[in-house]
């Protein structure tokens, strides 16, 4: 709980930004805050209103949408059983598929009923908090000439690395990571938004090479 409450509190602050950048860009309150309820992704909102709002339609911004939330696949494929049961539970589960959701239920490890609460928990947190934020942010915009200037668009980022910094301890999943964030920065200067994100899963190389089958035993 002390730790989902200090993500939450950046949550919010992230979902004000969303909200905030999108009142500054002539969105009516009532479109960020359907995005927010409806998507709820952050990045892929942040991408498709940026791509929108600067003259790349509405399609260009779906399909940037699209492509940051197809990492949500080996997502689902990781922690998908422990929400995978009732329509109802397939439903909401899938739609709470985040980031956070999904790093929180893997690092309760083999506790399968830990992870189970750990996913609801943040899950249904974030959700509230995030659009919460939305609306307090797309009302404050109102306000504010430039959100970006604030630092506000900067909390998201800083919270995912705070997120991933525990398992960069392990030397292949840092090496992972690594080279992952050479192949996404170098590509971003070439390649649309959304797939330099994709194309740092080649990091993973790393890891499957250095995974060794075990010898059977007699």
């Amino acid at each position: 709980m002390r730790d989902i409450s200090a993500l939450a509190a950046g949550i919010l602050i992230v979902g004000a930004s969303f909200g905030a950048i999108a009142t500054a860009q002539g969105v009516p309150w009532w479109q960020s805050t359907a995005m927010s309820v409806l998507v709820f992704a952050g990045a892929s909102q942040f991408a498709t209103l940026g791509i929108m709002t600067t003259g790349g339609g509405l399609l260009a911004g779906v399909a940037a949408g699209l492509i940051l939330n197809m990492r949500h696949i080996p997502y689902g494929m990781a922690v998908g059983g422990l929400y995978w049961t009732s329509l109802r539970s397939k439903i909401l589960g899938t739609h709470l598929l985040i980031d956070q959701t999904t790093a929180f239920a893997l690092a309760a490890g083999e506790d399968r009923r830990r992870a189970k609460a750990a996913y609801w928990t943040v899950g249904i947190t974030l959700f509230v908090v995030w659009n919460l934020g939305t609306v307090i942010g797309a009302v404050a915009g109102r306000f504010i000439a430039d959100p970006e200037a604030l630092g506000l668009d900067a909390a998201l980022p800083a919270i995912l690395l705070a997120l991933v910094l525990p398992g960069l301890k392990d030397r292949s999943t840092l090496s992972a990571g690594l080279l992952g964030t050479t192949i996404a920065l170098v590509t971003s200067l070439f390649l649309p938004v959304g797939l330099p994100v994709l194309l740092a899963l080649l990091g993973l190389v790393v890891m499957w090479r250095g995974t060794r089958p075990k010898e059977a035993t007699s």
